[in-house]
C-alpha cells in the first residue's frame, strides 16, 4: 500500500502522534484512513477543496495556505492515531495525561487553522 494524503505526510502524521502512539494507528494503511478523513472535514468545514490532485496542491496554493492545510491535516490525523487505543494497560497515568494534553493542543491548532482558511477563503472570494 502506499501513502496517498495530499495535505500532509505519513511522517508528519506520526511524528505529531508521538512515541506512545499505538503502533497499529500509525501503520501506513491507518494513517491513509485518518489522513481522508481529516483531509474530507477541512475540505467540508472550509466549504472548500483545496486540492484534487497532488500535483494541483504542489503548485496551485501559496506557500502558507499549503502549510496551514498540512498543519491542520496532520494535526487532526495525529489525533485519531493518538486515540486509536489509548487504553493500554501498560500506560501509566502520566502517558494518560500527556496523551490528553497533545490531543488538545493538537485539535486546537487544528481548529485555529480551520479558522483561517475558512477566512483565506472569503478573501480569495471578495478578492481581497
Amino acid at each position: 500500500m502506499s501513502y496517498d494524503g495530499i495535505y500532509a505526510t505519513l511522517v508528519e502524521v506520526q511524528y505529531k502522534a508521538g512515541l506512545t502512539a499505538s503502533a497499529t494507528s500509525i501503520a501506513e494503511g491507518y494513517v491513509n484512513s485518518f489522513i481522508f478523513q481529516a483531509e474530507s472535514y477541512i475540505n467540508v468545514a472550509t466549504r472548500k477543496i483545496w486540492a484534487t490532485t497532488t500535483a494541483l496542491f504542489a503548485s496551485g496554493l501559496a506557500a502558507g495556505v499549503r502549510g496551514i492545510l498540512t498543519e491542520a491535516a496532520s494535526n487532526l490525523a495525529a489525533i485519531y492515531c493518538i486515540e486509536y487505543d489509548m487504553s493500554g494497560a501498560t500506560q501509566t497515568t502520566l502517558e494518560r495525561i500527556n496523551s490528553e494534553d497533545k490531543i488538545n493542543v493538537l485539535y486546537r491548532r487544528a481548529m485555529d487553522c480551520i479558522k483561517l482558511l475558512q477566512e483565506e477563503d472569503s478573501k480569495h472570494f471578495m478578492g481581497a
